[in-house]
């Protein structure tokens, strides 16, 4: 998800039709610039090379939603229930023109998270967090918490220091929690909320990441770290 404004102006974006390594290309239409939808960046036209700005997003499901967000809008396109991909989503294929990076470390259409930084990328598969559940872990010099909800299957990453101070996270006792040991809060995996304990109310910083296929990640991020349990 980007936020759509570029330089002081407002843009609006519509689907040019075509791809770059299996991956959706916008283009503006104030300027028709193309863009492209996996890296937010510019690659052709009069904005090439400015870069749309990441606003925080998670990929949760619907029941997990509602229940978070009982009053929350939602697009209804008239198309139903029914989902176009599904069978894309159930295919081993990797896209519509395969691979560019054969990456064979993980199957190709494995979620991953994504974090991009300066130096490089990483990536959590979502198999692995479901083992793992609550992972501390270090990304270019910023101390995180990435989190799993093996009950809404739904994954978030947190900055984890407080007022200056590290934390360091464990298991909740339920699957949609995890507990500082430093201070035995009980946080929320899902919205990085303290619902318990002597910091009750505060909430975690998130970090921007990206939910992907892994054949999509491996090919746009050939050299990515992937974190393995």
């Amino acid at each position: 998800m980007y936020a759509r404004e570029v330089e002081g102006k407002e843009l609006t974006f519509g689907v040019s039709g075509k791809l770059i390594m299996n991956a959706l290309v916008m283009y503006d239409r104030q300027t028709e610039t193309l863009w492209s939808q996996f890296l937010g960046q510019a690659v052709e036209g009069e904005l090439a090379g400015k870069t749309l700005g990441i606003v925080a997003s998670q990929l949760v499901m619907w029941s997990t939603w509602k229940e978070e967000h009982p009053d929350t809008l939602v697009l209804d396109t008239g198309g139903g229930v029914y989902d176009q991909y599904k069978s894309y989503y159930a295919s081993p294929n990797s896209g519509v023109i395969g691979q560019s990076n054969y990456d064979e470390r993980l199957i190709v259409k494995q979620l991953v998270l994504g974090l991009v930084g300066k130096d490089g990328a990483r990536a959590y598969a979502h198999t692995d967090m479901a083992t793992v559940g609550v992972l501390n872990d270090t990304f270019e010099g910023l101390d995180i918490i990435v989190a799993f909800d093996r009950s809404k299957g739904t994954t978030a990453i947190f900055d984890r220091t407080m007022d200056g101070e590290l934390l360091t996270f464990s298991e909740g006792s339920e699957s949609r929690e995890m507990t500082d040991d430093d201070t035995g809060t009980v946080w929320s995996k899902l919205t990085g909320i303290a619902v318990d304990g002597p910091l009750e109310g505060r909430r975690l910083k998130p970090v921007l990441f990206f939910n992907s296929f892994w054949f999509a990640w491996s090919d746009f991020y050939p050299n990515t770290e992937l974190f393995e349990p």
